[in-house]
């Protein structure tokens, strides 16, 4: 069977690359939130565990999530091998699927105490910009390969879906951790649709009856229909981070590569509660 390519998921890095920039730019002139560390440090930090998880991205998930898509479009797996109707409405079905099960992922990676001490190490960082979007654990990427794995061959996605759905997914993450204030009224309207930096601000809030909602990386549409959404308190009210770790040396870069191999302190050793 022919593949099917999409025109954008080859301009996918050019579009990656230009939001990233478009977002720095913009946090130096609209900010959400105020910076607590020196953000060439931090910045700086991020990129360092950044690199890491690309790494684990390339020599452990690329080499069994991409040949999987390539065996689901072969052998017709997945529900949306099911679908009749065009070519469009499978792909559409896809990315759809695709982001919800993430959506999921994201719960779990909350709720089960053995991910948490691996994705706290996305929670721990004191500010909230676009660099905190790349700052996942190498250890929480690793882990996420089955679920990944699960998601093409349950849903049936082929490569070109996985690829667009990637570089779709790495802008929408850029965007809503960035520290960006947007107009109110665009923020109320933008919100409707997909996650906004202003509604991912709560949920990273060292509060943990607060960050325990909006959990979306796309659509906010999975939080509208699990009752997760929450407009939160107003952005000045919230401290970004974990409670325990609010200090510049609690999350250096060599403290938080260790932290879920660590002793983790009082509220970190148990996924957050309701």
């Amino acid at each position: 069977m022919k593949q099917r390519r999409y025109p954008a998921a080859k301009l996918g890095p050019i579009v990656v690359a230009g939001a990233f920039l478009l977002f720095w730019w913009l946090e130096r002139r609209r900010p959400l939130r105020y910076a607590v560390e020196s953000p060439a440090v931090r910045q700086s930090r991020n990129a360092a565990v950044a690199a890491l998880a690309a790494a684990t991205v390339h020599l452990v998930e690329r080499p069994v999530v991409e040949p999987l898509a390539r065996l689901a479009q072969r052998r017709g797996w997945g529900v949306t091998a099911r679908l009749g109707g065009s070519e469009w409405l499978r792909t559409v079905a896809a990315l759809l699927l695709l982001d919800y099960t993430l959506y999921l992922w994201h719960v779990l990676v909350h709720r089960v105490p053995a991910f948490w001490r691996f994705h706290v190490v996305h929670h721990v960082d004191r500010d909230l910009d676009a660099s905190t979007a790349v700052r996942f654990h190498f250890g929480e990427l690793a882990i996420s390969v089955p679920w990944r794995a699960m998601q093409v061959v349950a849903i049936g996605v082929r490569p070109a879906e996985l690829k667009l759905w990637q570089q779709a997914l790495l802008v929408s993450i850029l965007f809503h951790h960035s520290n960006v204030r947007l107009p109110a009224r665009a923020e109320r309207w933008i919100s409707r649709v997909v996650m906004t930096p202003r509604l991912h601000g709560i949920h990273h809030s060292d509060v943990e009856a607060v960050r325990d909602a909006n959990w979306s990386s796309g659509l906010t549409i999975w939080d509208w229909l699990h009752g997760t959404l929450s407009t939160g308190p107003p952005q000045p009210a919230i401290t970004i981070g974990v409670e325990p770790y609010h200090e510049e040396e609690d999350v250096s870069l060599a403290r938080i590569l260790a932290m879920p191999f660590s002793r983790v302190r009082r509220g970190i050793t148990a996924a957050p509660s309701r």
